[in-house]
């Protein structure tokens, strides 16, 4: 099944699509990780409302909101060419680390930063490289913890489109100190049009995942292509790996990391830094990933940054060290 959220007078409503190109609202104002968490309720709910249909909207006339609001967003990165691509941004003759192959690496990203698949995203604070990430994210349905992959496959949901707004100059100055990515990635990550159900890839499922072209426009420009199966990583193993000494929990999100192309910064490393310009006000970024829907966001300008210094008594000690 496929779902998305859409604006109401009454505030956000979850509905079912129908084969109609028609969103048909569940008779319940829960939101989607609240429904995931009982086994059978959100297809209960949305046969119930294909049957009654009781309140209907165009899809095309919908306020499309993100299909819902997770807890927590781990990153991964899965890609082993976008990573090939990424190191050269800082060494040219880099590869693929030897710990890509090691460990699904993630980082935790900002659920306040969520912003649906036809918002603004305004550019951050201090930020003059600001950049896209083509992603798609799995969502958990059922609690677990310390899972094997084979035991994490029941606990994936569906998926979503997932676009990782990115402060790239920003980024690569706050990871100098071998922490984050933190400022770098607080702004905006935008979530598809669609939750789609994992019952409805399987015919497309192909080695680690799915046989489902990704791409992306920058002013109706194709900048980037690829293919979810291309993952080094499935989202079983994301799964098991997020779950490892700790809890997953339903609408969590696991995201896939950028796919390969699927970002500026990685055609700055193979290109140059001048390749492409990085994203201004009134630039329109575009995502589709086959069965997922889009985002279709709108880049406008942000606010400057308050001006922020360290405690003035550390910052003499400091340079009173560097002296000696």
């Amino acid at each position: 099944m496929r779902f998305a959220r859409h604006r109401t007078a009454n505030g956000p409503q979850l509905a079912v699509l129908d084969d109609a190109q028609v969103l048909v609202d569940l008779p319940t104002d829960r939101h989607l990780p609240h429904l995931l968490a009982e086994a059978g309720l959100l297809t209960d709910l949305a046969e119930k409302a294909l049957h009654t249909r009781t309140s209907v909207t165009a899809l095309t006339a919908a306020q499309l909101l993100a299909p819902l609001a997770p807890p927590t967003i781990r990153d991964f990165s899965t890609f082993p060419e976008h990573t090939a691509g990424i190191v050269k941004t800082t060494d040219p003759a880099a590869g693929i680390p030897p710990e890509f192959w090691e460990i699904p690496t993630f980082y935790f990203s900002n659920p306040y930063a969520v912003v649906g698949p036809y918002d603004q995203v305004p550019i951050p604070p201090n930020c003059s490289r600001f950049d896209y990430e083509l992603e798609v994210a799995a969502v958990v349905g059922r609690a677990g913890r310390d899972l094997s992959v084979e035991e994490a496959r029941d606990h994936i949901a569906g998926f979503v489109i997932l676009n990782d707004f990115s402060a790239r100059d920003v980024q690569f100055h706050e990871m100098r100190l071998r922490l984050g990515p933190a400022k770098g990635k607080d702004t905006a990550t935008a979530l598809g049009s669609l939750f789609v159900t994992a019952d409805e890839l399987l015919d497309r499922q192909s080695g680690p995942s799915y046989n489902l072209r990704m791409q992306v426009f920058v002013n109706g420009e194709l900048l980037g292509e690829d293919s979810l199966d291309n993952m080094a990583w499935s989202f079983p193993a994301l799964a098991a790996y997020a779950s490892r000494g700790t809890w997953i929990r339903p609408g969590d999100l696991l995201g896939s990391g950028t796919c390969q192309g699927g970002c500026l910064a990685e055609l700055w490393g193979r290109h140059g830094a001048d390749f492409h310009p990085p994203l201004q006000p009134g630039d329109e970024v575009v995502t589709t990933v086959e069965l997922l829907g889009e985002t279709r966001n709108r880049i406008v300008a942000g606010p400057k940054p308050h001006d922020i210094q360290p405690w003035p008594r550390h910052r003499i000690l400091d340079t009173d060290h560097q002296s000696r």
